[in-house]
């Protein structure tokens, strides 16, 4: 009778007893996946003379129509200087719009235009199927495990922005899940 093989070990197998070389391990994978995952976007901004925090703000600016520009610096963690050196060429090569706010008009709402939309949609494909690929090859209960694990690795004012996020795509995790 042939040997059948190993079951997986259960998941959270070993967690309270995490040793440094696994927390070592961890900081490996993401930064590979991070370095592979960019790698096509990157490729991509290269050719355009620009770089993530120019993706970062096509991201956004794309997933958030109509941020403020306040709302933006948040989310970035950045100064408004930093914003203003890739804000501004972005906006003068034609690929981000600013108008003013509805009721205040001191307020600066940023919208991609149709090149913009080209774009953010050229690198989102160029690291779509990174993306896809990983959630088929480990599942659902992975994907739900590597979400947990994301969201752990924000803080407070992270997963906020990110709930944010969650809530304007209409993708709001249930309530049962929030705490998670």
């Amino acid at each position: 009778m042939p040997e059948r093989p190993a079951s997986p070990p259960p998941a959270g197998r070993n967690l309270l007893f995490l040793r440094e070389e696994e927390l070592r391990l961890a900081q490996d994978l993401l930064y590979f996946g991070y370095r592979d995952f960019t790698a096509g976007a990157d490729r991509i901004l290269d050719g355009l003379g620009m770089g993530r925090a120019h993706h970062r703000v096509i991201h956004f600016v794309g997933r958030a129509p109509g941020i403020k520009v306040g709302e933006l610096l948040a989310i970035l963690a950045i100064t408004k200087q930093s914003l203003g050196r890739v804000l501004q060429p972005l906006i003068e090569q034609g690929y981000v719009r600013q108008s003013p706010g509805l009721t205040d008009k001191r307020q600066r709402l940023l919208h991609l235009t149709p090149t913009g939309e080209a774009l953010e949609r050229q690198l989102f494909e160029a690291q779509r199927e990174w993306v896809l690929r990983a959630y088929r090859e480990a599942g659902p209960q992975a994907v739900e495990g590597f979400r947990q694990v994301m969201r752990g690795l924000m803080g407070p004012e992270a997963r906020a922005q990110f709930e944010g996020l969650e809530r304007q795509s209409g993708r709001a995790r249930p309530a049962f899940l929030r705490s998670a």
